[in-house]
């Protein structure tokens, strides 16, 4: 039976897996491209590309990872285990440069250049393994196992801030450790981290004792049943609304930090507070919000948070003037907004999707979660919003002597109008989870 609260022991090990994971995710999803466009090629289409592979494979191991879990009755070795090799293979991403490729296949430097982008992206794929088995597949559906209503909403708030503080420590921090310890230093440092975590939850991870051993394999394919659909039509039309968010920040996302340093030209101090001050209040009011949802209707709640969200994006592609001062205020604030919008809509679609998932087909349905909130938005979202950046064709400041295969373009500030307009979107779709979420409990739901 489910304690009345998710206990201090849990909220440590929330907290650390759930932070220790979002850095590298963090990581991977913007650090990585910075790292790509920055010292292999400034090529927005190999970014693209890398996004969009690691969103296949973080669901297609989510989907098996999970009902593995579920299969044996056992998150915790997912977790563990995933988290100590995960950390091995961040670590390994220190010994790639053009250089180190030149030197060791003898290759120049052109064709090193194209072989350094190949191993990144393959590598980033073969990284996504290992993290989407402990991190979306294991670790999430232990949160699952481990709350219930009366407190997921709380929960739920703390893991949507988790990212935020993610990104603001790599976009801030990572930038001044590069400096002082070069791509080596920081990736070997966060692998080690990375592994030592999983070490720690060798030890002190525990599953919950109402996790038993569930399906088979078979149960792959569970969570497309047309049955498993209709009876959790809640669940289907939160993820359908995590989806659209999800293409509405990958349109955006990936370029970020890119287009602060070159279209804006913020310096890493400048977008570091930037991003600082916007993440810490967005968290802090987020944290209010996050408990109220307990108390409240979590669909009428989205309304604010969806339209809060757009409103950010839309002041963000306004954000730049000739004064580069009145730019860093003026994007500060909006990107306030934006994060206040981007926390609670994650918060919210992340508790009413626990609400409506059966506890008992946890770790089956992880790998439908991540098809809504990974797979979708990072193939639709970066393709939209790199097709935006090639329309505006926006040249890269100071090109110098880049060679001829990369893009030559920077993000442009269109990729914020987009986000807002899609963003927009889920304002047509609340309504109908509102009507379903009246309802009484449908079959399957609370199975």
């Amino acid at each position: 039976m489910l304690e009345k609260s998710f206990g201090k022991r849990r909220w440590w090990i929330l907290l650390l897996f759930g932070l220790v994971g979002q850095i590298a995710w963090s990581v991977e999803n913007m650090y990585f491209n910075l790292f790509v466009f920055e010292t292999i090629a400034p090529d927005l289409d190999a970014v693209t590309l890398m996004v969009q592979l690691s969103g296949i494979a973080a669901t297609v191991t989510t989907l098996i990872a999970g009902t593995l879990s579920d299969k044996l009755g056992n998150r915790r070795a997912f977790i563990s285990f995933g988290y100590l090799i995960w950390g091995v293979t961040v670590g390994l991403f220190g010994f790639l440069s053009t250089e180190n490729v030149q030197a060791l296949l003898g290759v120049d430097a052109v064709r090193a250049v194209g072989i350094a982008l190949t191993a990144v992206v393959v590598g980033d794929c073969v990284m996504t393994l290992f993290g989407s088995t402990a991190n979306d597949a294991a670790f999430n559906a232990w949160v699952t196992d481990n709350t219930r209503e009366s407190f997921r909403g709380k929960v739920e708030g703390v893991l949507a801030i988790l990212p935020l503080v993610a990104m603001l420590i790599v976009a801030g921090g990572f930038g001044i450790l590069v400096e002082l310890v070069g791509y080596k230093g920081l990736f070997l440092g966060l692998g080690a981290v990375i592994t030592l975590c999983g070490v720690f939850g060798i030890f002190f991870i525990k599953d919950s004792p109402t996790l038993v051993k569930n399906g088979t394999l078979k149960d792959i394919f569970y969570g497309f049943r047309p049955s498993v659909i209709l009876g959790n039509k809640r669940l289907y039309l939160t993820l359908l609304l995590m989806g659209i968010y999800g293409v509405a920040c990958q349109i955006f996302m990936p370029y970020l930090i890119i287009y602060m340093k070159t279209y804006l030209g913020f310096s890493v101090l400048e977008y570091s507070v930037v991003f600082g001050l916007a993440i810490v209040l967005g968290a802090v009011i987020n944290l209010f919000l996050g408990s109220l949802s307990d108390r409240m209707d979590k669909t009428k709640l989205l309304y604010l948070a969806a339209a809060v969200l757009s409103v950010g994006l839309l002041g963000m592609f306004f954000s730049h003037f000739e004064s580069h001062t009145a730019t860093l205020v003026l994007f500060g604030v909006f990107g306030f907004v934006m994060i206040t919008g981007y926390i609670l809509v994650s918060a919210l679609c992340g508790a009413l999707a626990r609400d409506y998932t059966p506890v008992q087909n946890a770790g089956k349905l992880q790998g439908v979660r991540m098809i809504f909130s990974v797979l979708i938005p990072m193939i639709v979202g970066p393709m939209i919003g790199n097709a935006i950046n090639k329309a505006a064709n926006i040249p890269l400041p100071d090109l110098g002597s880049a060679d001829t295969m990369t893009t030559q373009y920077i993000p442009a500030p269109g990729i914020f109008l987009a986000g807002a307009v899609a963003a927009a979107l889920m304002l047509a779709l609340i309504p109908i989870l509102s009507r379903e979420a009246k309802k009484a409990p449908l079959k399957g739901e609370e199975a």
